[in-house]
């Protein structure tokens, strides 16, 4: 089932079962895709995004999540973080199982070969392959410096 069909499925689900902040979180999920989707239709795509844009939308929202969190818990706002952290576990029930360290290296290793990168200039060409295969299982902040000193080992 594509992810736009899993979360309107959880939404109803949510509202039978009364889970309040679940459902909240699932409407902000379906809100951030519909946003997507008028952005899209203005540019032209009359479809609205694919669900590859759909795991893009849901990992920069698990990352904005995470940097509320941490700025709570920093300002002493524990019931604040304890929030972002719960919808934090919603949207990553529709995200792919993230990558282990060594998983993530292999891929590199594996996106550097397929590229034929050979320094650091070929940087976005490894990214670009990185983002198309594993977008929404892998930090591609965390990434950049690793393909970054991959390529300059060369």
């Amino acid at each position: 089932m594509e992810l736009r069909a899993r979360v309107m499925a959880s939404i109803k689900q949510a509202m039978k079962d009364k889970a309040t902040a679940r459902l909240s979180t699932l409407r902000l999920i379906s809100a951030a895709i519909k946003d997507r989707d008028i952005a899209a239709r203005a540019e032209g795509n009359d479809d609205g995004v694919d669900d590859t844009e759909v795991l893009a939308i849901l990992g920069k929202m698990v990352k904005q999540r995470r940097e509320s969190a941490r700025t709570y818990e920093e300002g002493n706002r524990l019931d604040l973080a304890e929030r972002e952290l719960a919808e934090i576990e919603v949207i990553e029930e529709y995200l792919p199982k993230a990558l282990s360290d060594a998983e993530v290296d292999k891929a590199v290793a594996d996106a550097v070969s397929e590229v034929g990168a050979e320094s650091i200039r070929d940087m976005g060409r490894v990214m670009g392959a990185l983002k198309a295969k594993y977008t929404g299982q892998m930090d591609f902040g965390a990434v950049g410096p690793k393909v970054k000193e991959r390529l300059a080992a060369g």
